[in-house]
C-alpha cells in the first residue's frame, strides 16, 4: 500500500488515480470530523469536496511533517468554520416580518407559528465559540509525541472504540488505554493553565 507521502508526492504532478486512493482513504474519517462542527449532512459533504479540491490544487503546501491526516482535518476545521460563519451572518440579517398580525384577503393569519420559532438551539456565535475552543485542543494535541497524539485522533477524530484504535495502531489494548489516559491528562493540566474549559473537549 502507497504511504500518504507517495500519494501527496504523485498528485502534486497531477497523477489522477493517487488522488483517488487518498480520496478513498480519509473521505469517511473527513466527513465524521466535518459532521461533529456542522452537523449538516449536506454541508458535510459538500466540506469533504472542498477539502480534497484544496488537495489536488494545493498539495505542495503539506510539507510532510507530522502526519498528512492532521493537515487534512486542519483544512477541514478551517472550512467549517467559514461555512458556519456565513450561516451566521445570514441568521443575522433581519426578517420582513409585520409588526402586528394581520388577516389576509382570504382570512389566513400572518403571525409566525410557534413551532416554526426554534428557542432550543443555541446561537450561532456560542457554536464558533465552542468549535474555535476544540480547535484550540486539536492544536494541543499536535503538539503531543507521535504515538499518543495518533490515539486522541483515532479515538476521538475517527470515533474508534478502544480495541479499534488498538487494531489500527498494531499495539495492546493495554497501550491504547494508558497512552489515552497520559494525553487527557496531560491535556487537563495545560487547558487549566491556559484558562480553557475543559469540559467543552
Amino acid at each position: 500500500m502507497q504511504s500518504d507521502r507517495e500519494l501527496i508526492e504523485q498528485i502534486r504532478e497531477r497523477n489522477a488515480p493517487a488522488f483517488e486512493v487518498l480520496f478513498e482513504r480519509y473521505r469517511h474519517l473527513l466527513r465524521k470530523h466535518l459532521m461533529h462542527i456542522v452537523r449538516e449532512e449536506r454541508a458535510a459533504e459538500d466540506l469533504v469536496q472542498e477539502v480534497f479540491l484544496r488537495v489536488w490544487t494545493s498539495a505542495a503546501q503539506w510539507d510532510g511533517r507530522g502526519e498528512l491526516r492532521s493537515w487534512l482535518y486542519r483544512i477541514a476545521t478551517n472550512l467549517a468554520l467559514n461555512h458556519l460563519r456565513t450561516v451566521h451572518r445570514r441568521r443575522q440579517q433581519p426578517l420582513e416580518v409585520p409588526d402586528e398580525p394581520y388577516d389576509d384577503e382570504d382570512g389566513t393569519s400572518t403571525q409566525m407559528p410557534a413551532w416554526l420559532i426554534d428557542s432550543t438551539s443555541p446561537e450561532p456565535q456560542t457554536v464558533l465559540e465552542q468549535i474555535e475552543q476544540r480547535e484550540f485542543l486539536w492544536e494541543l494535541v499536535d503538539g503531543l509525541p507521535d504515538g499518543k497524539r495518533e490515539v486522541l485522533h483515532l479515538v476521538y477524530g475517527a470515533e474508534m472504540d478502544i480495541r479499534q484504535a488498538a487494531d489500527e495502531l498494531g499495539v495492546p489494548i493495554g497501550t491504547v488505554k494508558s497512552r489515552l489516559h497520559y494525553t487527557l491528562k496531560r491535556l487537563a493540566r495545560e487547558c487549566k493553565e491556559l484558562g480553557i474549559n475543559w469540559n467543552e473537549w
